[in-house]
């Protein structure tokens, strides 16, 4: 058992993701206008997401820097929706326990150190440590699922964590939008990015399209 997940994103046409580029281009609500058509009540970003728009700008440095070791959860909060952080080795540090009106519930590895865990816990922030060497995203959804009753999720990027959710099988649509407008620069982030190159394309199924304003809205089937 785990969530029915859905990456939502927006882009340029030419697919990059820097949220201060297409704000420039697109400045209005389409995006969350969509994403809440979506009947996702949790959302999950990446570390560099939510460095940029949730955590504080320090890192969070372990004085013991021994690992938790094994997997384990801890429900801080109960509720209908979470906003999702992934954070392998517990680098994020953080200003309060929710966002946006939902708990924050953090997802580490089981090598990030206690000392972090018990930071979380104190902060009465709801976590997850599973996978050895790495966050073991399968196991991490199912516990999303049993633990905390999270039946449908919206994972929001950047381009490296919907590459790893999509690798790992873990998709079960992807909602794209494309604003009206061209990054170009060399080395800017894709929708999805950091697979590797051997890795065969991911074939998709047209479900709907829809304009919103001057910006396109496609949903596909996984």
């Amino acid at each position: 058992m785990r969530p029915y997940i859905i990456c939502h994103m927006m882009s340029l046409l030419d697919g990059r993701i820097d949220c201060d580029v297409t704000e420039q281009i697109e400045g209005g609500d389409e995006y969350y206008e969509a994403l809440g058509q979506l009947g996702c009540p949790s959302t999950l970003m990446g570390r560099v997401t939510m460095q940029m728009h949730y955590a504080l700008p320090e890192p969070f440095d372990a004085e013991d820097k021994s690992s938790i070791g094994n997997e384990q959860c801890h429900a801080a909060i109960r509720a209908k929706g979470y906003i999702v952080a992934i954070d392998t080795m517990g680098k994020l540090r953080w200003p309060q326990n929710q966002f946006d009106g939902m708990p924050l519930l953090v997802i580490t590895s089981e090598a990030c150190p206690k000392e972090y865990h018990d930071t979380l816990t104190k902060q009465h922030i709801s976590w997850v440590a599973t996978g050895k060497d790495g966050i073991d995203l399968p196991r991490a959804m199912e516990i999303l699922c049993k633990e905390f009753g999270v039946e449908r999720l919206s994972v929001t990027g950047g381009g490296n964590i919907n590459g790893a959710f999509l690798k790992a099988g873990l998709l079960d649509e992807v909602s794209m939008m494309w604003c009206p407008g061209i990054d170009g620069r060399k080395g800017m982030a894709a929708a999805f990015d950091g697979l590797d190159a051997d890795i065969a394309p991911t074939k998709l199924q047209l479900m709907s399209v829809e304009r919103m304003g001057e910006t396109i809205w496609a949903k596909y089937k996984v």
